[in-house]
């Protein structure tokens, strides 16, 4: 399995030290190398540069302001590692938000006894996405746990973006009629993590969606505006979370058709093999959008365009048939109520 899937910005120095120790956050001369070789070298910048607890950032306009926490077991996985993880993640959710990420936060909760070359191939991996969007990581803080009180790594990252301009979006904007969506096949996510713990193997590799969505879902919106009216990634509790949550409380209902939600043949056979539905499990590479029924075809042919969405689909129409209600029809006909998950079906997926 790669640890690291982006060409190396500039080698890996020589720490010294081959394992992080408590020491490492103690705040002394150790805290200090660690961050001078590895945080302070591959971020470099007027922000960051300063060493301060924080950052003076220069934002016009509206502003966009995302955190999230990655716990994801293991921390390389086929597809990716818990630093892409947490740099799309929280790209993804300003981008959903209409917003064109700018800066990031990296906090890391380091377990006593991580390589040191783990973490710098975690960093690197956070540095290379940063770098090929113009994302800037200008603050963030580290800290050491006790040997069995972490798990090899923990990371948190918040992150500021620019909003759009004329971008109205949320769901009172949904209407009967408007169609749903999602820019790539579901469950990729969560069964790349799953057969990596459960052992399943597969005649192809199945590997994480991981990715940044950011430019496909901006370009839907300098083309189609205010035709544009949901955005969502569905991460955690999946695309059965995000379309229960979008009409909660609207009066309409999702009736997707089974047949054209797209999952990729080994995905689907994980989700068979562990008795999971693909509309429950997490996705990090992926969106779910609702449109005008007006810009459909040129919108999902715009999402097409990118190869990241080369199996964009449309799944299904909001309607006021079966108000506060997801459903689900077959092939066949038949139909079923997808509602919101109970509970965790996966954890620590992400």
């Amino acid at each position: 399995m790669t640890k690291n899937k982006f060409i190396a910005s500039c080698p890996m120095p020589d720490f010294g030290f081959d394992t992080i120790t408590l020491g490492h956050g103690s705040g002394g001369q150790l805290t200090n190398k660690l961050l001078e070789q590895s945080v302070f070298k591959l971020f470099s910048n007027e922000a960051i540069d300063k060493q301060d607890d924080g950052a003076v950032l220069d934002i016009h306009g509206k502003t966009a302001f995302s955190t999230d926490s990655f716990v994801v077991s293991p921390i390389f996985f086929p597809g990716g590692n818990i630093g892409e993880l947490a740099i799309n993640g929280t790209m993804n959710d300003l981008a959903m938000c209409g917003a064109v990420p700018k800066y990031i936060s990296l906090g890391l909760i380091i377990e006593e006894g991580l390589h040191v070359s783990d973490l710098w191939a975690v960093l690197e991996s956070i540095s290379a996405i940063a770098e090929t969007y113009g994302v800037q990581v200008v603050t963030g803080d580290t800290k050491v746990v006790e040997r069995g009180k972490g798990d090899k790594l923990f990371v948190n990252t918040s992150g500021i973006g620019v909003m759009k301009e004329g971008i109205a979006m949320g769901k009172e904007q949904i209407r009967a009629g408007d169609r749903v969506l999602v820019s790539g096949p579901l469950a990729t996510h969560g069964m790349a993590i799953m057969s990596v713990r459960k052992g399943l193997e597969f005649e192809t590799t199945l590997e994480s969606d991981t990715q940044y969505i950011g430019d496909v879902s901006g370009a839907l919106l300098d083309e189609f505006g205010q035709k544009i009216h949901f955005m969502r990634d569905p991460t955690r509790g999946g695309a059965a979370t995000v379309l229960n949550e979008m009409i909660g409380g609207t009066g309409f209902s999702v009736e997707l058709e089974d047949n054209s939600i797209p999952v990729l043949p080994q995905a689907a056979s994980a989700c068979e093999l562990l008795g999971l539905d693909p509309l429950y499990v997490a996705n990090e590479g992926v969106f779910i959008t609702v449109v005008d029924k007006e810009v459909v075809e040129n919108a999902l042919n715009l999402m097409k365009s990118f190869d990241k969405c080369a199996k964009a689909a449309d799944i299904g129409i909001i309607s006021e048939t079966y108000p506060g209600k997801v459903i689900v029809r077959s092939g066949l006909g038949g139909k079923r109520v997808v509602s919101m998950p109970v509970g965790e079906q996966l954890p620590r997926i992400c």
